[in-house]
């Protein structure tokens, strides 16, 4: 099983997974499998070549692990975290360790060989994000359980192991730190000026003008004043919510339009580049928090994070955002 461990100068928390790799022979970059119809597990009439489903949206006479689905959820095959089991927080000398618990789930989103969410028809994506719903809404009431993170990787560059189009779940019985350094900055922002940063960004943003590729009744799609990466993409709720899961169908049918649009373009732009998108939602175990905004962060790979990055925190962008908006507009 794997173990947490918590960095005790920084506050940390790192996933030791023991399974994964073994010999330095396991440490080669890994290629990304490229698969047809035939061989792919992600693929309808590949059922059992993946774990059992957890959900799945299906046909109303199609049977689970069988075709006839839509959207399907499964555990993966090599989790970081395992669900079953006790956290065992202890100490271990100076450190602070716990049990490797959680969940590690795949969302195939498709059961055709696609290879783009821009592939999938507007009706496909909202299926997708409402699957994300469910699954947050039903691990919320695992008392182990603090955060859940869903994230996309697209192209070998970005972490992928399977062409075939997914996202996947990683919930955490600790906040990541990200996560936690980005609330702790929204609520300092909070307390001096008495409003949510993201609000705030999102009406300058809309006098500006200068960043935004997409604006619609719901969302903001726009490329942030201090992007870290060329063309990084925030896509922003524009009715204050702090958790994904308090998302409601109309908003649904929107999100599903402004994410396909939103990496269309970037695909367009930048022909087909890896990417991940990440969505940033508030901890389970915190009620509505009025200075924190759910949102979801796309980011192409188009450069390298070295030394300076890894050492400072600095990021080096090539590209200012302000031009790269323009060339996602204009796509």
């Amino acid at each position: 099983m794997s173990d947490l461990r918590k960095d005790p100068i920084v506050g940390r928390w790192v996933i030791i997974a023991t399974e994964r790799g073994r010999r330095p022979t396991d440490f080669r970059p890994e290629v990304q499998k490229v698969t047809g119809p035939d061989s792919c597990p992600f693929c309808e009439g590949n059922e059992s070549q993946t774990t059992p489903e957890i959900l799945a949206y299906r046909e109303p006479e199609s049977t689970p692990d069988g075709p006839g689905w839509r959207v399907r959820v499964v555990p993966n095959k090599f989790p970081a975290l395992q669900i079953e089991g006790e956290l065992q927080k202890r100490g271990d000398g100076i450190y602070d360790m716990m049990a490797g618990i959680g969940a590690h789930e795949v969302i195939i989103e498709s059961p055709k060989h696609h290879i783009s969410t821009a592939a999938l028809t507007e009706t496909e994506v909202r299926d997708v994000l409402w699957v994300y719903r469910e699954r947050l809404l039903d691990l919320r009431n695992d008392r182990r359980f603090v955060h859940g993170m869903i994230f996309k990787n697209v192209g070998s560059a970005a972490g992928a192991s399977l062409e075939h189009t997914h996202s996947q779940l990683i919930v955490t019985p600790i906040v990541p730190i990200t996560v936690w350094e980005e609330m702790t900055g929204a609520l300092e922002f909070f307390n001096y000026r008495g409003r949510c940063i993201y609000c705030d960004m999102l009406h300058q943003e809309a006098a500006s003008k200068k960043r935004i590729v997409l604006d619609t009744e719901h969302f903001m799609a726009f490329c942030p004043y201090a992007a870290r990466f060329p063309f990084e993409t925030w896509i922003v709720p524009k009715r204050h919510s702090s958790h994904y899961e308090q998302l409601d169908q109309t908003e649904l049918e929107d999100l599903a339009s402004v994410l396909r649009t939103s990496i269309a373009r970037l695909e367009t732009v930048l022909d087909r580049p890896p990417y991940n998108y990440i969505l940033h939602t508030a901890p389970f175990d915190h009620s509505d928090v009025p200075h924190y905004h759910w949102h979801i962060e796309i980011m192409p790979r188009l450069t390298k994070v070295a030394g300076f990055e890894w050492g400072s925190g600095f990021y080096i962008n090539p590209m200012p955002p302000e031009q790269a908006a323009s060339f996602l507009r204009h796509a």
